[in-house]
């Protein structure tokens, strides 16, 4: 029994170890195609990778504040009123430009202007009383107390009248100043209290750009030095404008100073309360070696560039990886105080794709663009 086993028990064995050698070839002959292949890859040179450059070229620089401020109109109010009233009538438009002393609301004043018609009545009487007064104290018929008495109505009155010609005028409101009125904060028929807002009223031409600036640089500026300020909503223009105002006290807590500039703003374009992008220019100038800003690959551990130079094997260009200080920037332009010299060229676009060390080919059809006053067409 147990020799029939056997037997039984080697086809069995045999089949098993030629499983076992079919699938251990054909493991092993996929991970040699594996292998070959990963070294083929490895071996294998990459394509030039494609890139814009720039050189890095030497500019003169005026040196230059920024600072960031906000538009401030020379006279901005809301209108209010002096008195507790019904509005009767309103003689304006939201939006409208007004000259200064131009009604805007009259309220209701009924009560008053009769008021002042009694008041009137009486200044009548009192003048008569004190003419005839005068006239008999002159044929010695009237005593002095008498006639002082007469004069003294007199005034009284013509005080009273003044007074209430200030309330009815009260009742009235008007421009305080020429400008440009904002929208309507009240209606017909509507119950308004003493300094309840009726309308805001900005003057825009000339309009005032309020900013600070570091201590530091307080000796360095003065009244009539010129500013340039540009907002958020015209990118593409700059407002020239001067200073005309230096806050001689600095402040404790920031360590920093208020000036104001002042611009004509003849166009109206700038408003009360926009962002301003103000610069200042000084008289000093340097040196500086610049290079656009999307050359810089930007990175927590240090900023850097790919300087394009010719391969050691003598045909095309390798890209070469720069560890760059940078300093100050202006427009598209970043100055580069240590990294790179004049002369050299970088990559300015497709840094993503570059590896250091790895070649590449230019294509300057389309560059970024590079100015230290950029004013793009396109925003």
């Amino acid at each position: 029994m147990a020799a029939k086993n056997r037997v039984f028990n080697k086809p069995m064995l045999l089949m098993l170890l030629g499983c076992l050698l079919l699938f251990g070839g054909i493991f092993a002959f996929k991970m040699f195609g594996k292998m070959m292949m990963n070294r083929a890859f490895d071996t294998m040179a990459l394509p030039p990778a494609t890139v814009t450059s720039a050189m890095v070229e030497m500019q003169t620089w005026q040196e230059q504040l920024t600072a960031v401020g906000t538009l401030r109109a020379v006279n901005g109010v809301d209108v209010t009123t002096q008195a507790q009233g019904v509005v009767s009538r309103i003689y304006f438009e939201s939006g409208e430009t007004v000259q200064r002393g131009a009604l805007l609301v009259e309220l209701a004043a009924e009560p008053e202007r009769a008021q002042l018609k009694v008041l009137e009545a009486e200044l009548q009487l009192a003048r008569r009383d004190h003419e005839r007064i005068k006239k008999l104290h002159g044929r010695g018929v009237t005593t002095d107390a008498e006639l002082d008495d007469a004069l003294s109505t007199l005034e009284q009155v013509l005080a009273s009248i003044e007074v209430q010609r200030a309330t009815v005028a009260e009742r009235r409101v008007t421009a305080p100043f020429s400008g440009q009125l904002g929208i309507r904060m009240v209606d017909l028929g509507q119950n308004v209290s003493p300094g309840d807002a009726v309308v805001s009223l900005q003057q825009l031409a000339p309009i005032y750009a309020d900013f600070s600036l570091p201590e530091q640089h307080f000796a360095r500026l003065k009244i009539g030095q010129v500013v340039s300020v540009r907002t958020g909503a015209y990118p593409e223009t700059r407002f020239p404008g001067k200073i005309t105002a230096i806050d001689p006290r600095v402040d404790s807590e920031s360590r920093n100073f208020l000036v104001q500039a002042t611009l004509p703003n003849d166009a109206q374009k700038l408003r009360p309360g926009m962002y301003a992008d103000v610069t200042l220019g000084l008289a000093a100038e340097r040196s500086v070696q610049v290079v656009p800003r999307t050359a810089i690959r930007f990175a927590p551990y240090g900023n850097s560039v790919f300087v394009l130079e010719k391969s050691p094997e003598g045909e095309g260009l390798v890209a070469y990886r720069r560890v760059v200080q940078t300093g100050e920037e202006r427009g598209d332009l970043v100055e580069i105080l240590k990294g790179v010299e004049a002369g050299q060229q970088v990559a300015t676009s497709g840094l993503l794709k570059l590896r250091n060390e790895g070649a590449v080919s230019i294509n300057n059809e389309n560059t970024p663009p590079a100015k230290s006053d950029p004013n793009p067409a396109n925003r």
